[in-house]
Parts: C-alpha cells; structure tokens; sequence
C-alpha cells in the first residue's frame, strides 16, 4: 500500500496555456527587447506536461498479456508474461498499484528468466467476484489459482517476488509450503513492525491523495510530482492501469477502492516477519530505508537466515524508482543461489534438486 503522504497538486499551475498567459503578462511588463541588445533573451518555455507525461504502452516492456479463467468461477485475472527461457519471477504488487509496477525491471530480467506479472483482484485489468476482498486468505488462494491454471500440475521453478501488500502475499503463499517447485521469494520494502504502525494512519493518507484527474496526463503527473514515484517512465507505464473513467463524473478515478478494505490491512502484516523466516527457501530482502528492521527479523538476519540489501535514492516502490538496480538485484539473486528452470541446480548432479516443502 502506498504510505507516501501525498499533498494535492493544482491542476491550474501545470497547464501550459496559464503558463503562456503569464509570459505575456512579463511581456506587458518587460517588452522583447532587440536582438542587438546586450539583454539575455526570454527563457523559452518548458516541455508541455502533455508531451512529458503522455503514457507508455507496456508492449516495450513485457511480451505479451493473457486473461487467466479460474475454473468453477467468473474470475478473470490478467497477467503480463516476458522471457522465454530460465526459472518464472512471478510479481505481486501493492496495495493501488498493478503489474506494470515492474513493467521497466522486467525488460532486463527477461534476458536470463521469464516474468510473470499479475494484477491481483480488484485492480488493473483484473476481474473478479468479489473486487473488494482483498483478505490476504483470499489472495493467496488465487496466486496458487493463476498458477494451476497456467501450469498445471507441472509448474516450473518459482520465484515469487512481492512488493509491499503483494511482499504479504509473496510470504504467506510461501509458509504455506503447497507449491513444490518454489525455489525463492523477494520482498520489497515491506516489515511487519513498521508495516504495522503506519495503518492508523492509513485512511488519512488515502484521503489526502487528489481524487478526480481531468487527463491520465495529468494523473501521471502528479503520481510524479507528488512523490508516489520518482521515475517518470515507470509511471507513464504504471500509473494508467491503476485509474478507470468515470462516467458520471467526467474524470478519471482510483480504479481499487483500498479506503472500503481496511478490515483487511491488519491481516496482511500481522506475524510476517516470523512467517517470512519460516519459509525454508532462500530469501532476500529489500528495503528503501535503513531503520525498517524489527526485533523477529534483525535476529534472523545476524543469524544469516534471509539476504537483505539496502537501496539507495528511492522510495517505496523500489521496482519502480530504480528499475535497472532492482533487476539486477534479482537477477543476481536467482544466479548465487542457481536456481534453474527446474529448481536450484546442484553442480555435477544432471536431476534438479526442488527444495523440501
């Protein structure tokens, strides 16, 4: 869940018409000058925000999409698949975002694993049911749901990689121990200690976000401005799939309606760090800020149970401020602890060995 506190941008100040009204207004006051005079000439005026913002297409990034049919159901989850070769790094985003959140890290891990990247219900192209259980229960019954609809019984080697409430998810599908061929997990700037404290205040920063956009220009603009995401590209691509057009309103708006779940928030924190240190896979963790670890996991990491890295110059959406650092990062990952397309490959051995659920 985004835990930024946002203030609202005026629209008005953005605008490039009030921008060239206020040129001529200095011109009223201050005529063009010649060009023989020894006078610096007028700044010429910024790039419109029309250009600068205008959104992405996630074809530059992922190779294809799909619509998952869970059978025996009237879901329909929507995934964004890349790579062709190596073990599958499934993706699970946060509260309000999608899976275009990891639209540019996908780029360059594709060269050495396949992506898989999933809205969860009740956001982006997702369809379900029920768009506003958002019960950490729930969604990890569809993450094992997508799974045996795209694999079978026969899944490949697994590398789940959750950030923030998609991190919740990533930990609790793993300390089920139900999915034999899950050779790793990432989790991205989520601890539960912190996670915790910062849910009484989480309906007033949902509150404080701006509501209504006039243009997804204009959304992608204060997403940046307002300091949700720092990369400007991510959100050209991210940030489209995360609003819907109201008709009645003439305007864009949140597509998850995160304020009507909070029933649910304590259940996606609660007990994850020793959830998290259960899982018997190799772990890594990243983290946005240095003083995010508590007591469960600052014991576990002296102990050498989970790698942790902290990366710098980025806020809470890592995958997407950082993209090329964060792709890295797993890359790295899956290649010291080897896992294949098959498990973690054990040298001099032909057969795979699938870690022991």
């Amino acid at each position: 869940m985004e835990s930024s506190n946002l203030s609202s941008l005026p629209e008005e100040t953005l605008d490039v018409e009030d921008e060239q009204q206020q040129q001529q207004q200095e011109n009223k006051k201050n005529p063009p000058v010649s060009a023989f005079s020894s006078a610096p000439p007028t700044r010429p005026p910024t790039l419109s925000s029309l250009k600068k913002y205008v959104p992405l297409e996630w074809t530059g990034f992922f190779d294809k999409e799909e619509d998952v049919c869970i059978p025996e159901s009237n879901d329909v989850f929507h995934v964004y698949m890349a790579g062709t070769e190596g073990p599958v790094v499934f993706c699970l985003h946060g509260g309000g975002y999608s899976g275009l959140s990891f639209a540019l890290s996908t780029s360059k891990i594709k060269e050495k694993a396949r992506v898989v990247a999933m809205d969860l219900r009740g956001h982006g192209k997702t369809s379900t049911e029920n768009e506003l259980d958002l019960s950490v229960e729930t969604m990890c019954s569809d993450v094992f749901a997508v799974l045996k609809a795209m694999y079978g019984d026969s899944p490949p080697a697994i590398v789940l990689v959750g950030h923030s409430m998609g991190g919740s998810v990533a930990v609790h599908v793993a300390a089920k121990k139900a999915l034999p061929s899950l050779a790793g997990m990432v989790v991205v700037d989520v601890v539960e200690g912190t996670a915790m404290a910062s849910l009484v205040h989480m309906q007033k920063l949902l509150s404080s976000r701006m509501q209504h956009f006039s243009s997804m220009e204009k959304a992608i603009e204060w997403s940046v401005r307002g300091g949700s995401l720092r990369n400007i590209d991510s959100a050209r691509v991210s940030v489209p799939t995360t609003l819907k057009y109201d008709d009645s309103k003439k305007c864009y708006v949140y597509r998850t309606r995160l304020e009507e779940t909070e029933q649910y928030w304590r259940g996606w924190y609660e007990g994850l760090s020793d959830k998290f240190l259960s899982c018997p896979i190799p772990k890594l963790l990243l983290l946005a800020g240095t003083d995010r670890l508590d007591r469960s996991l600052t014991i576990g990491q002296m102990q050498g149970k989970f790698q942790m890295v902290v990366v710098r110059h980025t806020g809470h959406a890592i995958q997407e401020d950082t993209p090329d650092e964060f792709a890295t990062l797993i890359i790295n990952f899956i290649s010291r602890n080897r896992i294949g397309p098959h498990g973690i490959e054990i040298p001099g051995l032909r057969r795979t060995f699938q870690p022991q659920q």
